[in-house]
């Protein structure tokens, strides 16, 4: 049974989420356009998106050694200032038309990614191991606001002012500050002198064992499949003679499939093991490439992000919940940012590689990339479910 102090931290946590995702949804949703608006070189426009991630990836390591020293409110906290910063100058940038210069604005917002990414993780480390996979489910269903909050956002402020998009920019400042404000109720222990100068098993030790692979692989893959797919959503769609309004519409029921299940997600893992549940969200995002290359319609899209969505959140909530049990907790950092510079930088990589495939392909060959990676990562979580099986028959027979 979860206390009080578990759910106080989680409902924090929740909020930070909303907020945080809120952040990021907008920027998906409109850093591309504003990228295309003001590069030279469109096949640049999903550049600023790109660099959100790639200060995510190089955030991680970092991130998680300086919480390790200060603990995790004020690391959360020095984040959200870094990210207000980056808000201010991608205003300013967007206001002088300087395409570089809000390149480097969504680089700083990305750098609050570094910090944001272990909301997860911190609800983890102090719930109890029957409370841990809703906790981090929990946390990351705190996308669901975001969902809400982030399209309308979008809708309301894009075009309030004369200079496109930068009313939906300055709105953002407000979400980071709402951000703040939560985070100052957290209340979690700082790490113990023990934890800090203890650092565990050798860290190729832990990434040798089978479940830490797995858990890096699933949720690398299905995160880096979700944003190579996310990021040329709206461009495709604009291509395709879509709105943004409509592009809006398509990504509000991307981000409602990627954290509405999160509310059940610990619990199914919780029921039927973590290993059927990763399946099943790889399976999702296979569908989602069969939806997407079926068609351009408006539905097409909608159902292929729906898809995106659901099967990002089964393989990312998986992996999290998975990873837990590969550490000590005088390990948990090194080990939780090596599998978030993992993850990211690999998501890095498949933003960035959106783009460049879209411009210089079309968007049946974004989605076809993803099918190779899929595979082997359900090759992976099968011969894993076969070692695990194999040793729950011998702790049996001894």
């Amino acid at each position: 049974m979860a206390t009080r102090s578990e759910y106080k931290n989680v409902g924090v946590l929740f909020g930070s989420q909303a907020m945080f995702m809120t952040n990021q949804v907008v920027l998906i949703t409109l850093s591309g356009l504003v990228g295309q608006m003001l590069a030279s070189d469109k096949s640049l426009a999903t550049l600023p998106v790109s660099t959100v991630v790639v200060a995510t990836a190089l955030t991680t390591i970092p991130a998680s050694m300086l919480m390790k020293r200060v603990g995790r409110r004020a690391g959360f906290m020095l984040g959200s200032l870094i990210g207000l910063m980056g808000v201010a100058l991608s205003v300013y940038a967007i206001w002088i038309e300087a395409f570089w210069l809000f390149v480097s604005a969504t680089f700083i917002m990305g750098i609050n990614g570094g910090f944001s990414q272990y909301y997860r993780f911190a609800a983890a480390d102090v719930a109890s191991p029957e409370f841990r996979s809703r906790a981090i489910s929990l946390v990351i269903s705190g996308g669901i606001a975001a969902a809400v909050i982030a399209p309308t956002i979008v809708r309301q402020t894009n075009d309030l002012l004369p200079i496109p998009f930068i009313g939906s920019y300055i709105a953002l400042f407000g979400v980071g500050l709402v951000t703040l404000f939560l985070l100052s109720f957290l209340s979690i222990p700082k790490p113990t002198v023990a934890e800090m100068h203890s650092s565990g098993r050798p860290l190729p030790h832990i990434t040798g064992t089978p479940a830490f692979i797995v858990a890096a692989l699933a949720g690398t893959i299905g995160y880096a499949v979700m944003s190579l797919i996310m990021t040329a959503t709206p461009l495709a769609m604009q291509g395709c003679g879509f709105g943004v309004s409509d592009s809006s519409f398509v990504i509000q029921w991307h981000v409602m499939a990627m954290f509405v299940p999160s509310l059940f997600t610990g619990s199914l893992i919780h029921r039927f093991g973590v290993l059927n549940i990763i399946f099943i969200g790889l399976v999702l995002l296979f569908a989602c490439v069969a939806l997407a290359v079926n068609g351009i319609d408006l539905f097409n899209f909608t159902a292929a992000l729906i898809a995106l969505g659901l099967g990002w959140n089964f393989t990312f909530v998986g992996a999290s919940t998975l990873l837990t049990e590969t550490y000590q907790p005088a390990e948990r950092a090194k080990v939780q940012a090596t599998n978030d510079f993992l993850v990211f930088g690999t998501v890095a990589a498949a933003s960035l590689s959106s783009g460049a495939l879209l411009y210089a392909y079309d968007w049946n060959m974004v989605n076809f990339f993803a099918l190779p990676f899929l595979t082997v990562s359900m090759m992976t979580v099968i011969w894993y479910a076969i070692i695990r099986k194999r040793q729950m028959a011998l702790n049996e027979q001894s």
